[in-house]
């Protein structure tokens, strides 16, 4: 089965480009709701899965809180404070930086870009999570320096996380662009996954990173991140971001959904992601949706919906989805 196209753009009243993918959106019970390619099919879904993976690192004996634990849960933009936060993980276990094994790597955010020295590992968006992982090892009283190997036992448990939280096995393993294991699940499955975290009861591992990566989103994306900003528009929304436009979010109320785009351009993730949060909002006579949480600043949604494409100084032309708005 080929993928529908779920973004258009378009320039000067000519589209251009196309890009397919898969989307599931699930109601708050949990049925299927919205559904547009294979669903069921695995995909990486690259650091969406690090929600998951900091579940796992709570069960294993972590103790972070707050914005630090929104960071090893997050993608981080390099910013002076998520380097900061990163060193207060690691110090906080008698470790250095010397010890994280993602690559070095120039900050996202571009005034950290500007600002810093150079390349780091602790600058790499990653690198909180591997300083989670490595302050897990210590915990639990693991190797550290054997971290990122995918029988250590940290390892072991994030995968077994990973398929509790998704409700299905792991389709396949490989290693993400940070050195760490992958765990291929379905689109459906991610969206199985945020619904649980959503709904886990207070105190348990999964409510615990859930409620940090929405009460300190800037700590999960960065300042001025698409992630930060739909967040901050929907009132107990949880959202990440994957590499090779992955998507995956959830409402406090257990609505979830998961996007991937098959070419991998992020540009196209956002505009899908807006659109299935909204079919999932508006739902059918026959299946109310539920609505948004009432101080959803639904203009930011809007501004989130599409992206501007510009010809010289004049915008010229929009990159939107064409989801169906309605299950």
């Amino acid at each position: 089965m080929i993928n529908p196209v779920l973004v258009e753009v378009e320039r000067s009243g000519f589209v251009e480009s196309r890009h397919r993918g898969a989307a599931a959106g699930l109601a708050a019970d949990g049925t299927l709701a919205v559904r547009a390619g294979t669903v069921d099919e695995p995909i990486f879904p690259r650091s969406a899965n690090k929600p998951l993976q900091a579940v796992a690192m709570l069960r294993s004996g972590l103790e972070l809180a707050g914005e630090l634990l929104a960071l090893a849960a997050g993608s981080h933009s390099g910013e002076d404070f998520h380097v900061e936060g990163v060193e207060k993980i690691l110090a906080g276990a008698g470790l250095t930086a010397d010890e994280l094994r993602c690559p070095e790597s120039w900050p996202i955010d571009p005034g950290a870009s500007r600002s810093c020295e150079g390349p780091s590992r602790v600058r790499m968006n990653c690198s909180g999570k591997h300083a989670a992982m490595l302050a897990t090892c210590v915990a639990a009283g693991w190797p550290t320096a054997s971290y990122l190997d995918a029988e250590h036992p940290l390892q072991v448990a994030v995968r077994g996380v990973v398929e509790e939280l998704a409700g299905e096995r792991v389709a396949a393993a490989g290693v993400d662009g940070c050195g760490a294991p992958l765990f291929a699940i379905s689109t459906l499955g991610v969206a199985r996954a945020y619904r649980a975290l959503v709904l886990a009861p207070p105190d348990a591992p999964e409510c615990l990173v859930a409620d940090a990566m929405r009460t300190h989103p800037q700590w999960t994306s960065g300042t001025d991140r698409e992630e930060r900003r739909l967040m901050d528009a929907v009132p107990g929304l949880l959202v990440k971001c994957g590499a090779e436009g992955v998507d995956a979010f959830a409402l406090a109320d257990g609505r979830a959904g998961a996007v991937k785009i098959d070419d991998g351009a992020m540009r196209a993730r956002t505009p899908v992601t807006v659109a299935l949060l909204c079919a999932l909002t508006e739902g059918t006579p026959d299946a109310p949706g539920g609505g948004l949480p009432e101080a959803a600043d639904t203009d930011a949604l809007a501004e989130l919906s599409t992206v501007e494409l510009r010809g010289g100084d004049a915008v010229v032309g929009v990159i939107r989805s064409v989801v169906p708005s309605r299950p």
